[in-house]
């Protein structure tokens, strides 16, 4: 094969000015393939400016000594710094450290600052969010902060930060430019793929609009696809004059104008249009050797055929002219932000920060971060933030829950998802932040409580030695009704005993001391909540007193625990067999998904989810997609195990009574259960990434077999099965698990005696 020349060329895009376009040596497309076609502007409308700024560009693409980041000084004592940047930013792909950005910005207090950091955590719908507000004093129509709706919202991090008295702090992170256009070419995909299969302009739009993943919408920033009104329609709304969130609440400069408006318009049918053209090109490039897609006869048929339009559209010039414009457009959002000030990665926006005396001010500009309403959709960038932290005198309306001793850091987030199949793993999103929390609330849905998700959570917290910080709050409590519940106690017993049944279900698996820990902390910190979509004033009492309990106890979860001298001593007997167990239950469900064996309730899962999976690993260094977690399922499998383990040492110093005996084994377990994440993602993600590569590219016929083979390689090699006839392989897994455990035994004082077999 021929080597590729790079070359650039001058062009002109929606953007005032020259802008240049290239492919990118160093540089992978969404499929992971070199030479992602990049557009940068020039910053200048004169000719012979763009001229020159182009050829300098083509030196750095013509000469592959250049294509390092470790040339960039040498570059920028050369070449002019436009050129420097179009070139050099990116090639090195590693995730902005956005916790650390808007820990730099604004510091998180702590408990030696008399602060209590509280997670809410809890399935999408349960009402987290509006719990949030309710304990901030948010107006669900004034502030509208953080946004909320009956569907999957919160797709960032929220941290808010109670204070006695201002200014008003914001500190707003975002994706890094990478993933946003990962996301936007899965959009894109998506898109082509409705145009192929027949689909109308509407769900065209749609598909390109919002991501399969609900967690990427397009139509925040870019705008909706234009509705036709109609009779029918307005005979099936409903109106409530009093609803939260109503439009009156928006003023004039918050809502997209007419001129905006015909420009979103205009701009999103000309994307559809685009659309279908390039998919048309491709569509009929393809029929002669595989036929026409709306004449096959079988799924199989169809699938390889999708698969192969989907990789060419990224060959075909048209495809990737639409992704740099909807890029631009994205990009073009942050020019409307006239307040606060913004951190960038040369022309990707990687931090904003803005500060305000005035609360009504400062939340109309953050808004704008964290904003869902659908007449701010054309303005919002809301989808490309990945973390939000505030800080302000925030209480709650309510006099009875002032007070001047919550001093707290309210942490929220993602919701853990309202699958109703059995939860296998908790995002390691979520359990990675179980460390920094004094307290972990779990939101539930009182009218269907625990369900899968929320059992996981629970059985997760136990297990990582954090079961003494858990509490549930149960929302939607006043909607709890039946013949057989005539008055509260009666409701409260009915929601409660969902909770024993979930512990009892589980006091095999994570062992008889964790569930018992886990008993008394919810049966001491059980909430019940009901009308917190009202506002606070339309609250019965009642529950404004729950709520008062409710916060007397976030505040005191700051106080430490009291410390304890005694400490266990472990014989390394039967931790193999612990370890065996665990491999084995991580990897026999993912055969099972992969379609390589059989596994009792595990479905073999759609190739092109699992295609996904691989692209986030290999490409985006991420660990997770949707539900499958492949990392978290590892964590989740070794930390029962050892979890279970740590419940019988050895001895002890001396005898201890019952909550000196929980108190330093959770110890132990909360080490383990933070190094066995580093671990995980090490042996499955970060060593394997050429792995997974492998695995992305297989395609065409029988491939989601052959993927699945790669896959099971990779996990076979990550978590080798433990045996007396195991490999170095399996024994250096062995070993670095066991020296883990023992690390944090020996930290908290106590011994692991015996010595694994070499």
């Amino acid at each position: 094969m021929a080597e590729r020349i790079y070359t650039a060329n001058k062009t002109r895009s929606n953007r005032p000015g020259w802008s240049v376009t290239f492919r990118h040596p160093a540089r992978r497309d969404a499929r992971g393939r070199i030479g992602l076609r990049i557009r940068r502007g020039l910053g200048t409308s004169d000719d012979s400016r763009a001229d020159d700024l182009v050829a300098q560009l083509n030196q750095l693409l013509s000469d592959e000594s250049w294509w390092s980041l470790d040339r960039r000084s040498d570059a920028e004592s050369r070449f002019d710094n436009i050129v420097v940047d179009a070139f050099f930013d990116g090639i090195e792909i590693g995730k902005e450290n956005a916790k650390e950005l808007r820990e730099n910005m604004l510091p998180l207090p702590t408990p030696d600052d008399g602060y209590a950091r509280v997670m809410l955590v809890g399935s999408t719908g349960a009402g987290k969010t509006t719990l949030l507000r309710q304990l901030i004093g948010s107006d669900h129509t004034r502030d509208r902060f953080p946004s909320t709706s009956t569907a999957k919202t919160t797709t960032s991090d929220i941290e808010i930060i109670t204070t006695a008295d201002g200014p008003y702090k914001a500190a707003v992170t975002f994706m890094t430019e990478h993933e946003v256009r990962g996301f936007v070419d899965e959009c894109l995909e998506q898109a082509c793929e409705s145009a192929i299969r027949g689909r109308s302009d509407e769900e065209i739009a749609a598909a390109l609009l919002e991501h399969s993943e609900q967690r990427f919408r397009l139509s925040y920033s870019l705008g909706a696809w234009p509705q036709e009104s109609s009779e029918a329609a307005q005979d099936l709304e409903l109106t409530f004059y009093d609803e939260p969130g109503g439009s009156e609440a928006l003023s004039d400069d918050e809502v997209v104008n007419d001129t905006e408006l015909t420009n979103i318009n205009r701009r999103l049918t000309s994307f559809v249009g685009q659309i279908k053209h390039v998919s048309t090109v491709i569509h009929d490039q393809i029929a002669p050797e595989l036929g026409r897609f709306q004449d096959l006869s079988t799924a199989n048929q169809r699938n390889e055929w999708i698969e192969r339009f989907v990789d060419s559209l990224h060959d075909n010039q048209g495809f990737t002219t639409i992704a740099l414009d909807v890029m631009d457009a994205v990009r073009d959002r942050f020019d409307l932000i006239t307040e606060g000030d913004f951190e960038r990665n040369s022309v990707w926006p990687t931090l904003w920060y803005h500060e305000a005396g005035n609360r009504d001010a400062f939340l109309k500009q953050v808004r704008w971060f964290t904003g869902n309403h659908s007449r701010q959709f054309g303005r919002l960038l809301t989808p490309i933030v990945n973390g939000i932290r505030v800080s302000g005198p925030f209480k709650p309306n309510a006099i009875e829950l002032q007070s001047d001793d919550h001093r707290l850091v309210l942490l929220d987030g993602e919701g853990l998802g309202h699958s109703a199949r059995e939860a296998t793993s908790i995002s390691t999103r979520v359990t990675e932040r179980f460390q920094e929390a004094d307290m972990i609330l779990l939101i539930d849905n009182a009218q269907s409580p625990m369900q899968a998700a929320a059992i996981e959570l629970v059985r997760s917290v136990g297990t990582s030695g954090h079961g003494h910080k858990l509490g549930v709050v149960f929302t939607h409590f006043d909607q709890v009704r039946g013949d057989n519940l005539s008055n509260h106690p009666q409701k409260v017993e009915h929601v409660f005993a969902s909770v024993r049944n979930a512990l009892s279900s589980m006091r095999e698996a994570i062992g008889v001391p964790v569930t018992e820990i886990l008993s008394r902390q919810l049966q001491a910190h059980q909430y019940y909540l009901g009308g917190l979509d009202q506002a606070t004033s339309r609250i019965p009492r009642g529950y404004i007193g729950f709520m008062r309990n409710l916060m007397d106890a976030m505040q005191q979860s700051a106080e430490p625990p009291e410390p304890v001298d005694v400490t266990p001593h472990y014989s390394i007997a039967r931790l193999e067999l612990v370890l065996r167990d665990a491999t084995d239950g991580f990897k026999k469900p993912w055969f099972g998904r992969l379609g390589l064996e059989y596994h009792e309730q595990v479905a073999k899962e759609h190739w092109a989810r699992v295609k996904a999976l691989c692209r986030r690993i290999a490409f985006w260094s991420q660990n997770e997609y949707n539900d499958l977690r492949p990392v978290a399922d590892l964590v989740s499998q070794l930390q029962t195990g050892i979890s279970t383990w740590l419940d019988n040492p050895a001895g002890w110093n001396r005898q201890p009574a019952d909550d000196e005996r929980a108190t330093a084994i959770d110890q132990i377990r909360q080490e383990v259960f933070s190094e066995l994440h580093t671990l995980s993602d090490r042996r499955l993600a970060q060593s394997h990434r050429d792995d997974w590569r492998i695995a992305y590219d297989f395609r065409g016929t029988g491939s989601s077999m052959v993927r699945g083979r790669q896959m099971a390689g990779i996990y076979n090699a990550a978590a080798p099965s433990i045996s007396s006839a195991m490999d170095a392989q399996a024994q250096a897994f062995l070993d670095e698990v066991i020296a883990i455990v023992k690390q944090a035994v020996e930290n908290a004082g106590g011994s692991l005696q015996g010595v694994a077999r070499s």
